[in-house]
């Protein structure tokens, strides 16, 4: 008798912690996993970090409740239209090899069952790790790389929600032009230095396409090796050429690498201009100091925007997490968390083709967004944002400072830039 009862005294704890676990795997429901390939070795090991930051900031804000932050996902805990489900950013390293992002995208999608994608930063690893995604039917989302090429292939399944090299290029001469018309006289020719990868491949032939047509000469072409050593070599050939502007692309470790090497040959153009990345990276200020002053670069936002209140919550934020200020790559890798949740929310469901029937109906206002741009919405054939804008910014007292659209600005420019000796 004794036997029975305790056999049934165990069964009835057994089955009841079956209920239970099966109560509390219905009051859990599984997240929605989405798979971030990043540089998080490597040559660009500090910016992969600082984007992985602001992601997992992004992540905080779509699963809890923020009743003071105005952007997208921020009023409700999870995502309601899946049953409360959490978000789950899976980050992979890329290394910052394109091979290697493509073994990662494949990773992601076939063993850790993401439902999309997003990365992978530099526009070589984007080109790679998208080719995955699309052969695999799964939903990529680029936050940040900018070759133009990547939305002319006809993808069907790759989205980018930052402009491109082909417009921020163009923004370039609309500025050099409007210093002109305000009785600046900066020269017409120019030379370029760029990393030879995709990304500085394009943004020369963007430089030569756009100077064709706003009456500049292009008279140093210069493209070096990533990751290069020195860069001696090509910093003489800049002075012998002697231009009146040059215009730079370089991720950061190479464009800390150039700024030092001007410093040592005593060489500075009387107008600098950098494709963002490498220039804009925080870690370029805090190694180069007073070095960096007067560099002239594009960006999609800049500290002195601080008169958002939501831009101005996650500037804390960030500065809270990584003692570096906000910055326009991580800015964009906090925003591109919040479109991809955003869809999935309005997609109700995990499945390919829903949640990229819902990136295409993307429509973020623009008073949700961080940056000055017309909200968040993507062309319905080439799934690149038509909705964001450029602004061009000047390092002034080691501080990024918006300088154009002139209504936007925060300081005048400063130009030419001053020689070494009279600063």
């Amino acid at each position: 008798m004794k036997k029975t009862f305790r056999l049934v005294l165990v069964t009835f704890f057994a089955v009841a912690l079956v209920f239970l676990s099966m109560c509390a795997m219905a009051a859990e429901p599984t997240p929605v996993k989405v798979g971030v390939v990043l540089p998080l070795s490597g040559n660009i090991a500090q910016t992969g970090a600082l984007l992985r930051e602001a992601m997992l900031i992004a992540q905080d804000v779509v699963n809890n409740k923020w009743e003071d932050f105005n952007v997208p996902m921020a009023a409700a805990e999870g995502f309601s239209n899946l049953g409360g489900a959490k978000l789950e950013l899976v980050f992979l390293d890329s290394q910052n090899v394109p091979e290697k992002a493509m073994s990662a995208t494949e990773q992601l999608i076939t063993q850790e069952k993401v439902v999309a994608v997003m990365g992978a930063y530099s526009s070589a690893c984007t080109v790679t790790a998208s080719q995955a995604a699309e052969k695999l039917g799964i939903p990529f989302l680029n936050e940040n790389s900018t070759s133009p090429i990547l939305t002319t292939r006809g993808f069907e399944w790759f989205f980018r929600c930052t402009p491109d090299d082909d417009l921020f290029t163009k923004n370039f001469f609309e500025f050099l032009r409007d210093e002109e018309a305000k009785g600046k006289k900066l020269g017409k020719t120019i030379a370029m230095l760029y990393e030879n990868t995709l990304w500085g491949a394009d943004i020369a032939k963007a430089v030569k396409k756009y100077a064709d047509q706003f009456g500049y000469k292009v008279i140093a072409d210069i493209p070096y090796g990533a990751r290069s050593a020195s860069l001696t070599s090509e910093v003489q050939q800049l002075k012998r050429a002697n231009a009146d502007i040059v215009m730079l692309a370089s991720y950061v470790s190479d464009a800390i690498l150039i700024q030092t090497t001007f410093k040592d040959l005593n060489y500075i153009p009387p107008v600098l201009l950098a494709h963002d990345s490498g220039h804009n990276d925080p870690n370029f200020i805090k190694t180069v100091g007073d070095l960096g002053n007067y560099i002239l670069s594009r960006e999609v936002y800049t500290s002195s925007l601080l008169d958002r209140p939501s831009t101005k919550k996650l500037n804390e934020m960030m500065l809270a997490k990584t003692n570096l200020q906000l910055d326009g790559n991580s800015a964009r890798a906090f925003m591109g968390i919040l479109v991809m949740a955003d869809a999935l929310s309005r997609a109700q469901s995990t499945e390919p083709e829903d949640i990229r029937q819902a990136l295409l109906a993307t429509d973020i206002p623009a008073d949700k967004v961080v940056f000055p741009w017309d909200g968040i919405r993507f062309d319905q054939e080439t799934h690149q944002i038509n909705s964001g804008s450029g602004i061009v910014v000047q390092i002034q007292d080691k501080k990024y400072v918006a300088v154009w659209p002139y209504e936007i600005a925060a300081a005048d420019v400063v130009l030419p830039v001053p020689k070494w000796e009279e600063r």
